[in-house]
């Protein structure tokens, strides 16, 4: 193959150079006046006595047992194909089920496409609990591993090669439940079976029957739970981040079943989405330089050509409107001025940092006790894990739902994820104010303790504390009113 005829790997081979150069000439810290302040701070710190105080019953209790005892006969099979990450997987498949339930039908066991980015050939099976899922929905909806012989050739292939009366390819984005009764149910009638794809974010949130909401909710909190290996190794690395050095506290915690308070250390799960991706995305200047701008104009060039929403606006406006995700160093000097200090122990739950360890230092001499898979596990240990994207990703869901405190530094699938399934448990969250730390870290004139007060002001309140739904907001998101009960 000749290169004159592959335009698109010219310019990705070319993305690639510039981008390996422009990553190896990052610059020191962008606000070095506050970070410098900020390593002094860090022995002066007397405002964590509450940080790390569990959030007060809020009135709410989880409540999500559905009310049926037997499921109806069924009108035929359903499958779905879902595409994105796993977070954004984990949603359709909770979609998925309430779709199910709205026709009467028997899911088959969702197909997860290959991501093209993360290339990850892992099944349903290989990252969720298969026995389990069934288990947990068997009163409410049929569910089959694979489809009965008479069914066999409806395969993904099958789907891509031609146009199939089977195949529903038309369902909108947040489509009601009397669509999906006026359009897929006569596909179940006339051929026993019905393939809905593409299927992300094809059901709405909004006119739903409660029924349907809880179901959502039980599959999302009750039916999904990682297969043995992940939440194995996700014990793993919580009990070594909550015993530090001590594997005898460990071995007693889970033989003698000593609970995780009892002498447990507290830390910090931080979410720090801050990849090449999200950074040419967001059309954000990171202080880079003339060198990593082209870069991420090539980037965007290359993979979405050029046509990406922020573009337009310039940076000091996408800052204003809190667009641009937060870099290590950033979210370093938040949590610092939030009262967190370098003994604070930080699971790091994420991708390759655009940037590597230049743009990655700030954080770590900030916070020096900072984790992540690879340092608190071994190879060995993470042989199960190695090169599957969604099975890491898995891991670092269960460790951050296992975390004493969890932090997402932009918004995104893992974020919504996350702030829904700990608000559900009533679990602290710190949701950084976007807009407000944008406009801070323009005002190049701002001293530490003027910063330090903004910060502390602006994050009152972004604990973790119940926000309700609001129309057209996701359920996986803002799991109250939906998900929960008022207690008496």
């Amino acid at each position: 193959m000749k290169l004159q005829h592959c335009p698109l790997l010219v310019i990705l081979l070319l993305v690639l150079i510039t981008s390996v150069m422009s990553e190896s000439s990052f610059p020191k810290p962008r606000h070095s006046r506050l970070f410098k302040s900020a390593l002094q701070q860090q022995a002066l710190n007397d405002q964590q006595w509450d940080l790390w105080t569990p959030l007060p019953n809020q009135g709410w209790k989880p409540c999500i047992d559905s009310t049926s005892t037997s499921v109806p006969d069924s009108s035929g099979y359903i499958q779905v194909f879902l595409d994105g990450g796993l977070n954004q997987q984990r949603m359709g498949i909770c979609d998925a089920v309430a779709v199910a339930k709205i026709l009467n039908a028997t899911l088959v066991i969702p197909y997860l496409e290959v991501n093209p980015v993360w290339k990850d050939t892992s099944s349903f099976e290989d990252i969720f609990d298969v026995d389990h899922f069934i288990s947990v929905l068997k009163d409410d909806i049929s569910i089959v591993r694979e489809l009965p012989n008479e069914y066999t050739w409806s395969t993904r292939e099958y789907y891509a090669s031609a146009i199939r009366s089977t195949r529903v390819k038309s369902a909108p984005l947040h489509a009601s439940a009397n669509w999906y009764l006026e359009n897929v149910s006569p596909v179940l009638e006339s051929y026993g079976i019905a393939a809905v794809s593409p299927f992300s974010h094809r059901l709405a949130f909004e006119n739903m029957p409660m029924e349907i909401q809880r179901l959502r909710c039980k599959v999302n909190f009750k039916a999904l739970i990682f297969v043995p290996h992940v939440r194995n190794l996700g014990d793993v690395l919580v009990n070594r981040l909550q015993y530090p050095g001590d594997e005898s506290m460990w071995y007693l915690k889970q033989v003698v079943g000593t609970k995780g308070g009892d002498g447990a250390g507290k830390f910090v799960a931080l979410h720090l989405r801050f990849d090449k991706d999200m950074a040419a995305h967001s059309a954000c200047d990171f202080g880079g330089g003339k060198a990593e701008k082209k870069a991420l104009a090539r980037y965007r060039k290359a993979i979405w050509h050029g046509r990406v929403l922020n573009s337009r606006f310039t940076d000091e406006e996408l800052r204003n409107q809190g667009r641009c995700p937060l870099t290590p160093e950033e979210i370093g000097l938040m949590l610092t001025a939030m009262g967190f200090d370098n003994t604070t122990r930080v699971y790091l739950a994420s991708h390759k940092v655009y940037g590597g360890e230049a743009r990655f230092s700030a954080l770590r001499k900030l916070f020096p006790q900072i984790e992540d898979k690879k340092s608190l596990a071994s190879s060995v240990e993470r042989a199960q894990i190695k090169g599957k994207a969604s099975l890491s990703a898995a891991v670092d869901y269960y460790v951050s739902m296992h975390s004493d405190i969890f932090v997402s530094a932009s918004p995104g699938n893992m974020h919504n994820a996350m702030v829904g399934h700990r608000a559900y448990l009533n679990l602290k969250t710190i949701r950084p104010n976007m807009a407000l730390l944008g406009q801070l870290f323009m005002n190049k004139s701002l001293g530490w303790p003027g910063f330090q007060e903004a910060v502390v002001e602006g994050q009152r309140n972004r604990l973790g504390e119940i926000r309700v739904r609001k129309a057209k907001q996701s359920i996986y998101r803002y799991p109250v009113p939906d998900c929960v009960c008022q207690q008496a």
